[in-house]
């Protein structure tokens, strides 16, 4: 039984390091998770500021950055979200994504003095495993590797 596993823990390896697909419960989770993160920045974070609902308008005014900022800020989300559904995209949506939330932990933190400034950690995770299960479609995508 140890030999079986210590085969199958190779051979998934081998593959990984060949560039070979990964697993079918893998490829699953990770189009799960897309589709999720893809549901929450659309709906839930860039249809407020979009929308101009009073919660989102309170923050951005609070922050004194205004409505513009608050309409491009719902707009790079949206973006995103599209992204993330489109497999050819997913990858540079996510580390797109991941470095938006780096800086929404940065005003957070000096603006908004830390209230809710560990949010955008809970979804940079899943974002880093879509960003780097989709690193060959992004390299190819970016003309680096053909």
């Amino acid at each position: 039984m140890t030999s079986t596993t210590t085969a199958t823990a190779a051979t998934t390896a081998t593959a990984a390091a060949a560039g070979q697909r990964p697993g079918k419960a893998l490829r699953w989770t990770v189009r799960t998770l897309r589709v999720l993160l893809a549901l929450f920045f659309a709906l839930a974070s860039a249809a407020p500021k979009l929308l101009a609902i009073h919660d989102a308008t309170v923050v951005f005014d609070a922050i004194g950055a205004g409505d513009w900022f608050m309409y491009l800020t719902g707009l790079v989300e949206l973006a995103g979200a599209v992204g993330l559904l489109l497999p050819r995209l997913a990858g540079p949506a996510a580390t797109a994504l991941i470095a938006f939330l780096c800086c929404a932990f940065a005003v957070q933190l000096t603006a908004m003095h830390g209230e809710n400034a560990g949010t955008p950690f809970f979804f940079m995770a899943p974002l880093a495993v879509i960003a780097w299960t989709h690193r060959t479609e992004t390299t190819t995508l970016l003309g680096l590797r053909h």
